[in-house]
């Protein structure tokens, strides 16, 4: 699936073999670095969260004044900057840890986010994740995840105010990531991880 301009959609990967993504705390670091020169002039962010072996993150692809043809081609040059972002993250672990070969399972995983409710559940989701995988007890501690960067206040590559928007303020966005996961509720929308 190529990815469509205007489009929100769920990305996602895991290190080929559910090997790790991430050695050591500069790595998460890169990754964003790489993500900011790579994606950020092609979506806009609204949650992410990088864990050892795998990541999430919800963009909506950015669009231009184009007309149909256009847009096609613009498709798949959004779809293979994901791809020379990928590239860039492995070569530069590959090299820095003497490793060869894929990082990345491939293709990367993709879906249409459709719908408010699964908009407001898949960040809720991608926040829950480090705590749902044992990373730690409380998700709203983990250091990798936009949670705190849209909580504070900080400047990242979360578009904070719109996030901050779309749940009708910072008090509401706290109050819906209190509630208990529903992945029920978006379970058929996600793939396992």
């Amino acid at each position: 699936m190529e990815l469509e301009q205007g489009k929100y959609y769920h990305i996602y990967n895991r290190g080929n073999n559910r090997e790790n993504l991430f050695y050591e705390n500069r790595n998460y670091d890169y990754f964003l670095q790489q993500y900011t020169k790579h994606i950020v002039p092609i979506a806009e962010t609204f949650a992410y969260c990088l864990m050892k072996n795998h990541f999430h993150v919800l963009v909506r692809i950015k669009d231009d004044r184009l007309d149909k043809s256009q847009r096609l081609v613009k498709s798949s040059l959004v779809t293979n900057k994901f791809r020379n972002f990928f590239i860039s993250y492995a070569k530069a672990i590959n090299k820095a840890y003497g490793q060869t070969g894929a990082l990345f399972q491939r293709p990367f995983g993709r879906r249409e986010v459709t719908s408010n409710e699964y908009f407001a559940w898949l960040v809720h989701y991608i926040h829950f994740n480090p705590q749902k995988h044992g990373f730690v007890k409380n998700f709203q501690t983990y250091l990798y995840s936009s949670y705190s960067i849209i909580h504070s206040g900080q400047s990242n590559v979360v578009d904070r105010d719109k996030v901050l928007e779309w749940f009708g303020g910072k008090e509401a966005f706290i109050e819906f990531h209190n509630q208990m996961t529903n992945e029920f509720a978006i379970m058929n929308l996600i793939d396992e991880d």
